[in-house]
Parts: C-alpha cells; sequence; structure tokens
C-alpha cells in the first residue's frame, strides 16, 4: 500500500472517531435535556422550562454540524462497503438524537401550563418513565461509541420495559380523570409528555437498529415484543 493511501485511511480514520465522539456528545445533551426537563416539572419553574427548551437549538446545531461533516466525508474520501455504512450510520443516528432532543423539549413545553394548575400526585409517575428512557439513550450510545452490536441489541430489547411502564402510567392517568374532572387537564399534560419519553425511547431503538447494521451490514430482523397497549381497545373502553 502506498503511503498516500495509508495516509488517506488514516484521514478517514480520524475524521470518523471524530465524527462519532461529536455524535455521542450530542446524545449526551439530549439525555441532558430530557434530566433539565424532568427537574423543572418537579420545581414548578417556568423560566427553567423556556431555558430547556431554547438549549434544543443547540442540539439542533450539532446535528447540522454533523450532516455538513457527513457530506464531506462522502465526498471526499468516497467510502465504500463498511465504510459507506458507517457514515450512513452517523447520519442516521444523528437525526434520531436530533428528535430525542425535540421530545425532551416538548416535555418542558408541556410543563409550563402544567406548573400553572393544582399539583396532582400522578406528575411523579413521569420520573421513573423518563429514568428508564434516559437509560435506554444513554446505552446504546456506549453500544455506538464501541461499535458493540450485541450491546446494541440488548438494548433495542429492553425498550419494551419502557413500553409497559408506559402503558401503566396511561391506565393510572384514565383512572384519575375519571375519578375527578378537575384532573382532566394536568392529566391531559402528562399523557402528552409520557407519550414523548416513551418516543425516546423508540428512537433509542432507531439507534440500536442503525449501529446492529453498520457491524453486521443487514436489518435487525428479530421481532421486538412490544408492550405499549394504549390504542387497545379495553383502554379505549376506559377513556369513553
Amino acid at each position: 500500500m502506498s503511503s498516500g493511501s495509508e495516509h488517506i485511511i488514516k484521514s478517514y480514520d480520524s475524521e470518523l472517531a471524530r465524527l462519532t465522539g461529536e455524535i455521542v456528545r450530542m446524545g449526551e445533551l439530549s439525555v441532558t435535556q430530557l434530566e433539565s426537563a424532568l427537574d423543572v416539572i418537579a420545581r414548578r419553574d417556568e423560566r427553567a422550562a423556556q431555558r430547556v427548551v431554547a438549549n434544543d437549538d443547540a442540539i439542533d446545531q450539532l446535528e447540522q454540524e454533523i450532516s455538513h461533516d457527513v457530506v464531506r466525508l462522502l465526498a471526499l474520501r468516497a467510502p465504500m462497503a463498511g465504510d459507506l455504512r458507517n457514515v450512513f450510520a452517523a447520519l442516521r443516528i444523528a437525526a434520531d438524537i436530533e428528535r430525542i432532543g425535540d421530545y425532551a423539549a416538548n416535555v418542558a413545553k408541556r410543563s409550563i401550563p402544567l406548573s400553572m394548575v393544582a399539583p396532582i400526585s400522578p406528575t411523579k409517575g413521569l420520573d421513573y418513565l423518563a429514568k428508564l428512557a434516559a437509560s435506554e439513550v444513554r446505552e446504546v450510545l456506549v453500544a455506538y461509541r464501541d461499535q458493540d452490536a450485541e450491546h446494541a441489541y440488548q438494548v433495542w430489547k429492553s425498550d419494551a420495559e419502557l413500553d409497559e411502564a408506559y402503558t401503566g402510567y396511561f391506565r393510572q392517568l384514565l383512572t384519575y380523570m375519571m375519578e375527578d374532572p378537575r384532573n382532566i387537564t394536568p392529566c391531559t399534560h402528562l399523557l402528552f409528555m409520557a407519550k414523548n419519553i416513551e418516543r425516546i425511547g423508540d428512537h433509542a431503538t432507531n439507534i440500536a437498529e442503525s449501529i446492529w447494521f453498520q457491524v453486521h451490514g443487514e436489518t435487525l430482523d428479530k421481532q421486538r415484543v412490544k408492550r405499549d397497549f394504549t390504542s387497545s381497545p379495553e383502554l379505549t373502553k376506559l377513556g369513553e
């Protein structure tokens, strides 16, 4: 191999390593966003909630920068096969992380009208959902950093736990609304917030699927247990 070819390979590897680091940092920011959103809910702090929403711009900016880096890698290095999978995985994962940041910001937005009504006990139930979602994102970021497809698969499977918790919380909120019509407004906000957190878990599984394809060159076609039953007829009747 010529010294010029070796230089190109080393340059590509260093650029990809830097890109991976940026994506992991972006992912960590999105988890911090979620945890900050939960903090402002507990404190009922409208100004802090608005700051969390504003901070989503930093994640959006990072996603744009990563997209530009990917385009540059494609143009300058013309990667093939496995290298091409690495580049496209970076693009897809960055897009999923950007959506995670959006969902975290949505939770913070909902906390503002929620803070204007009397506190209700089910609000605390969001903490457990957020803990599961944050863990999923952090674990899948480790899997991406380490190129560990098996670790990614374990995260992919673990999303069933978040689905199950979300369904249980959905049932709890419906019951709470039926017991007292005054609970309908705050519970509606909590339902939307819980759904945003559940969707964060879905994007973590998307990232896991991208890692699997990146490493193995094939789709993750195993059947994942889905335990979100909030659209089932039984639960629909509860809400009638």
